[in-house]
């Protein structure tokens, strides 16, 4: 029995595959499985809406075809021949293998007219390769990729384990067997319920999220990962995600490619456990877009408009490369000058948002994530809570305003020195010692951090949180400024 390859056309549609009989490995398939999803498509396949719908994964094929529509015994054909080649009946091909699972290739010309070499698959029947005219790709002019029949059933599947976003279709595959028929099974359920809904209103297309790609995504991918935990299927070794945003369409082919590392996954299973749980759903709930009311022309009421995006979603897949802008927006609450009509983010406020601050959750984002030294964590965290408690000891808002909101290193530096010298005179404890200074701003004597911003805004966290818990934010929340975000601030 077939198992995943490692190509995600293929793996996508043997995960709807396996979706659709109600087993959770591909091994597990019998060919009445592959007999029951064969039956489905030829009889769903040639009708709208998916006969629409597949234009956008297999143009100009049988299925598509226009010539085909006063030819239904064509159409039938060309099922017959791309869904039903998995049969051990079927001829096969010897000396040559599938390019995809190294089986012997169907021994059938994939057309109706046998004008096509047998085996041999083009742009109609495997989305994103080149079409029939195309041979200077191909060795020695030998045009068309080999495939056998259980491979062209599963691409033929692919697109019911999608979803149409945006006019193109959205295939998530990921190292984690179980997540990727997780997606595709949440895909797969979609899709029926919409084409049943599509068949009986007559409609010739299949409607579509109104969630941008990056938004549904994440958000699919987090709805799964609470499902795993809650079943008690959260795996022991992270998984990565790759999503692939694709069209074959003849008016044009086009791919974008979305990927989710293994950190970013196992920072996003530790955010919905209970320990962090309901500090992480307030904060990507603050992500969702800012939609203005509208009103209902029949019944003359104002209705809110679904938001179409998330920005803390759309954030998580720009990671790890944007990790100090992340943890600047998402966990200190800064907010972004950004021109996108309702981003929340513009409304981020350390002063109207500390409960949100959070120094535990942003403790894992920095040991899954960033991967930093647990000892250069523990300075961070010690160094937040000497200054919190100094703050608020000394009643300092000339140092923690400073401290907030400077946007030089230098000033940084003087701050420190100049509250750590009134301590000393005071006959007191330094603020902080050479060696913690060190290894939380630079690198060595004289060379700050490539971004010291990112440390002080650490170490902001932690202090913020602390002053939080102790009620001196609340004495002082008018005092309380923002950090400085300006593309300088940002980039330097």
């Amino acid at each position: 029995m077939p198992s995943f390859t490692g190509h995600p056309l293929v793996d996508v549609g043997l995960a709807t595959i396996t979706a659709f009989a109600g087993k959770t490995r591909p091994e597990d398939l019998s060919e009445q499985d592959y007999d029951a999803i064969a039956d489905y498509m030829a009889q769903n396949y040639v009708v709208n809406p998916l006969k629409s719908f597949l234009t956008v994964a297999f143009p100009n094929s049988g299925f598509t075809q226009p010539a085909f529509e006063k030819t239904p015994e064509r159409r039938e054909a060309y099922a017959e021949r791309v869904l039903r080649g998995y049969r051990r009946r079927t001829p096969a091909l010897s000396g040559e293998r599938c390019v995809f699972t190294g089986l012997p290739p169907i021994g059938l010309a994939l057309d109706d007219k046998n004008k096509l070499p047998p085996g041999r698959a083009f742009r109609q029947h495997i989305p994103m390769v080149t079409g029939e005219d195309v041979i200077n790709f191909h060795p020695y002019g030998d045009a068309g990729i080999p495939v056998s029949g259980i491979a062209l059933l599963a691409i033929q599947a692919f697109p019911l384990g999608c979803s149409k976003v945006a006019g193109k279709l959205l295939a998530v595959h990921s190292d984690d067997e179980d997540l990727m028929v997780c997606f595709a099974k949440r895909f797969l359920q979609a899709n029926r319920k919409h084409i049943l809904a599509a068949q009986a209103a007559e409609l010739k297309k299949l409607p579509e999220p109104t969630h941008r790609v990056g938004t549904l995504l994440v958000g699919s991918l987090l709805e799964i990962e609470d499902e795993r935990l809650a079943t008690g299927r959260d795996p022991e070794i992270p998984a990565s995600v790759t999503a692939y945003h694709l069209s074959n369409s003849g008016q044009g082919v086009d791919l974008s490619i979305y990927h989710l590392p293994l950190e970013v996954g196992g920072f996003l299973r530790l955010a919905l456990t209970p320990r962090y749980r309901q500090q992480w759903d307030k904060i990507r709930q603050r992500g969702w877009e800012i939609v203005a009311a509208r009103k209902k022309a029949k019944k003359g009421s104002a209705e809110p408009e679904p938001p179409s995006y998330n920005t803390l979603y759309e954030d998580l897949l720009r990671l790890p490369d944007n990790t100090s802008v992340f943890i600047r927006t998402y966990f200190l609450r800064t907010p972004q000058r950004t021109r996108r009509p309702g981003d929340p983010r513009a409304e981020y406020s350390i002063r109207g948002e500390t409960d949100l601050i959070s120094w535990p959750l942003t403790e894992q984002f920095l040991r899954k994530v960033v991967l930093m030294d647990q000892v250069r964590i523990n300075h961070i965290r010690t160094l937040g809570d000497r200054l919190a408690h100094y703050v608020k000891e000394e009643n300092d808002r000339r140092f923690f305003h400073t401290f907030l909101t400077t946007n030089r290193y230098t000033d940084l530096r003087l701050a420190l020195i100049k509250a750590g010298h009134a301590r000393v005179r005071k006959g007191q404890a330094p603020l902080i010692t050479f060696d913690q200074f060190i290894a939380v701003f630079e690198q060595g004597e004289n060379l700050p951090q490539q971004d010291w911003r990112f440390a002080r805004d650490l170490v902001l966290i932690r202090m913020i949180e602390q002053l939080y818990q102790s009620g001196w934010v609340k004495e002082h929340a008018d005092e309380l400024g923002e950090v400085e975000d300006s593309a300088e601030a940002i980039n330097s």
